[in-house]
């Protein structure tokens, strides 16, 4: 292609580029440049025809074009979008006393706001949180917590088994804990949490479900006592529920601790005077815990006489029902989004 042609759109141009264009006309004479058939897009597709030596050249003729209609484009339709804003706003006239349009909003939900928590004071203790498979082994849910085969808690009314007797939608999250300890091989301290989800043969109502959030803790190391328990959960139910609350350990059993124990808060609704919640006692009861059992340490790797520990789990929902005065379990995994109002209670307070 000769000089001529270029020559000719380049008059064009510089007679088309003018002030005073409205959007209309600028985007006519877009099209006209830059569109399908434009006058730029046609000399672009002729640079196949150039020969080698004057491909260079051409192109740097051709970007010259695009760039000053492009820069010119730019800068014209910029102040003329302004114009247009400023002239519809002069005539629109805005109240900015009418209330405003009120939009619903998502809120982090009740039991994540109580793990969070709950995460939160045992990493300032220097836990660490692990999570493990839902699907679990039968040895792992059950045989490395010193649950022999034929304890109750095999019953098929309590555990959602999968395949045959060995494979199993865990009960608790225990079996992270055992894994864990594996995973250290009997020669390191342990400090860890388990949050995550257990599944149980129940029938649904206002204080039971079939699944739940279960959270366990696990503490493995030389000279371990139930006081380092004691004090472990005073720090925990300060932290949630206010420092006037206390704790108290009553005798209990569980296969795999020993010695074990039950652990009851004062009240957070009467706050230990008695009511309907505590059944006039003035106490909860909230964890199940104790002292690792050396059956379940060996079985580890952990030689019991020379390490001990502690292990506790507990509900979220349990905790997040008396912190946020909820009184139905499926509350939690109800959809109906006017219940769901009430996990906002905490922003609103």
């Amino acid at each position: 292609m000769d000089n001529k042609r270029f020559d000719e759109i380049k008059k064009s141009l510089e007679e088309d580029l003018k002030d005073g264009l409205d959007l209309k006309v600028l985007e006519d004479l877009r099209v006209k440049y830059l569109g399908k058939k434009g006058f730029i897009t046609e000399l672009n597709s002729e640079i196949k025809n150039v020969p080698n030596e004057e491909k260079k050249e051409f192109g740097m003729k051709v970007n010259e074009l695009r760039n000053r209609f492009n820069d010119f484009y730019e800068s014209v339709k910029e102040k003329l979008d302004q114009e247009a804003l400023n002239k519809r706003l002069e005539k629109e006239a805005i109240d900015i006393s009418l209330p405003a349009t009120v939009v619903p909003v998502g809120a982090p939900h009740i039991l994540e706001k109580v793990i969070e928590e709950v995460e939160e004071v045992f990493l300032s203790m220097g836990y660490d949180v692990v999570d493990g498979p839902e699907i679990e082994e039968d040895k792992y849910n059950f045989e490395m917590l010193n649950i022999p085969k034929g304890h109750p808690a095999r019953d098929a009314q309590d555990t959602f088994y999968i395949e045959g007797e060995e494979i199993l939608l865990r009960s608790q999250t225990s079996p992270v804990q055992v894994r864990t300890m594996l995973k250290g091989e009997g020669k390191v301290p342990i400090r860890m949490i388990c949050p995550g989800k257990t599944y149980r043969r129940d029938d649904d109502d206002a204080s039971h479900s079939h699944q739940f959030m279960q959270i366990e803790g696990l503490l493995v190391d030389k000279n371990i006592s139930l006081s380092d328990l004691k004090g472990t959960m005073d720090v925990l139910f300060k932290r949630l529920f206010g420092k006037d609350v206390e704790t108290r350990f009553r005798p209990s059993y569980y296969q795999f601790t020993e010695p074990s124990v039950e652990v009851d808060i004062t009240c957070v609704n009467c706050h230990g005077k008695g009511c309907n919640v505590c059944k006039h006692t003035g106490w909860v009861t909230v964890v199940g815990a104790g002292v690792v059992h050396p059956n379940v340490l060996r079985m580890s790797g952990y030689d019991p006489e020379v390490w001990s520990g502690f292990a506790f789990g507990f509900g979220a929902e349990r905790l997040a029902m008396m912190k946020y005065d909820i009184n139905d379990i499926r509350t939690f995994y109800n959809a109906d989004l006017r219940e769901a109002k009430v996990f906002d209670r905490e922003d609103e307070e």
